[in-house]
């Protein structure tokens, strides 16, 4: 007979396997990552109405640019993707538009059940963080079904998580348009593309801060596809029982993690209806990948060691804050070696992080 204590274990067990993307922290992980800088996009605003029908060919999209091709969410240490994708992204005093375009010689979908685990298929994913604090972030899902799961973090899965499945978008409007047949193995499609419209009235909730954005605002997001490949057994399509999804993105995470918003993109907001020349760059970029390197090497010596390094010093890191600043001043707090923050002012950029990687500016 199992004991009580082997009873909580093995449920203890059954959860940690039941939670997506749960994986330890290494400092080897976030060299991978910090390698790849986050990309920029500027969405302008919409210069006309914007029907949702999933083809992307109102005129208020012409004047959207399109987004680089996703990569492999490993970025250049993985092959270019099979197929292309690219976005665009609008907005209006309402509205939120994200409009994507997705080579594909072969259509499908299984799923039909609202909230129902949507990347089993091939999908596409919308990640936003309006603050860029790491935490408090919406994801939404759909595949070619025109199928949606909308959903809530508090923090990323590596900090605890969970996931708020009852997290609705009251407002949302979605569509799907496919050029080829969908479910239909006998011939070839050319793509399907996806129109989503989020009400700024939902988002507004966790942006803490202006909601449409102003101008110059930004926001960090990002846009993942997850495609999987099938084989054709007695006329339908099948996943290949072994291999795993491919999973393309817009700006690569360096790891095979979505949850991971540091290392998401940079959405700015214009109230242009055109935007031309480079978009902006994050001017507290620096900062913010010192204090998590900071956060990844205390993290990954807490998990094996059960213990926290005093200063920047003992984690090997002073030469680094050194060069990387005319002027640097770092302090960390400490509580009963289990809790931790750390504020740094970089030539003037001054923020802090906690133990759960929450990454905030300082006033």
């Amino acid at each position: 007979m199992l004991t009580r204590s082997a009873i909580l274990v093995f449920f203890l067990l059954l959860n940690l396997l039941a939670t997506p993307f749960l994986r330890a922290d290494t400092r080897e992980d976030w060299e991978k990552m910090r390698k790849i800088t986050p990309l920029n996009y500027v969405a302008t605003k919409t210069a006309g109405r914007i029907k949702i029908d999933g083809k992307l060919d109102d005129r208020a999209w012409k004047n959207a640019r399109w987004s680089e091709p996703h990569s492999d969410i490993e970025g250049e240490a993985k092959p270019k993707p099979r197929f292309d994708t690219r976005f665009k992204l609008l907005w209006d005093d309402k509205y939120l538009y994200f409009g994507c375009l997705m080579e594909e010689p072969h259509v499908w979908g299984t799923l039909t059940k609202h909230d129902s685990v949507i990347f089993h298929d091939n999908d596409i994913e919308i990640f936003i963080d309006p603050d860029g604090d790491n935490h408090e972030y919406y994801e939404f899902e759909m595949n070619a079904l025109n199928t949606g799961w909308d959903l809530f973090l508090q923090k990323p899965y590596k900090d605890g998580g969970p996931a708020d499945n009852s997290w609705e978008i009251p407002g949302l409007m979605t569509a799907v348009h496919i050029d080829g047949t969908l479910n239909d193995p006998s011939d070839t499609d050319r793509f399907w593309s996806v129109e989503v419209a989020i009400p700024w009235k939902v988002l507004e909730q966790y942006a803490y801060k202006s909601s449409p954005p102003k101008e110059g605002d930004h926001w960090r997001m990002n846009f993942s596809r997850v495609e999987w490949r099938h084989q054709i057994v007695d006329g339908k399509y099948q996943k290949i029982k072994g291999e795993r999804e491919d999973n393309w993105v817009w700006s690569p995470q360096g790891i095979i993690d979505m949850h991971r918003p540091e290392r998401w993109g940079y959405v700015w907001f214009t109230k242009s209806k055109q935007f031309k020349g480079p978009p902006p760059n994050d001017a507290t970029l620096k900062v913010r990948d010192l204090l998590m390197t900071v956060y990844h090497t205390q993290k990954a010596l807490q998990r094996s060691e059960q213990h926290l390094y005093k200063s920047i010093k003992d984690m090997g890191l002073q030469e680094e804050f050194e060069s990387a600043f005319k002027r640097h001043h770092f302090q960390m707090t400490i509580n009963n070696n289990e809790t931790w923050e750390a504020t740094l002012d970089g030539d003037g950029v001054k923020m802090k992080i906690d133990h759960q990687s929450r990454l905030t500016p300082v006033k």
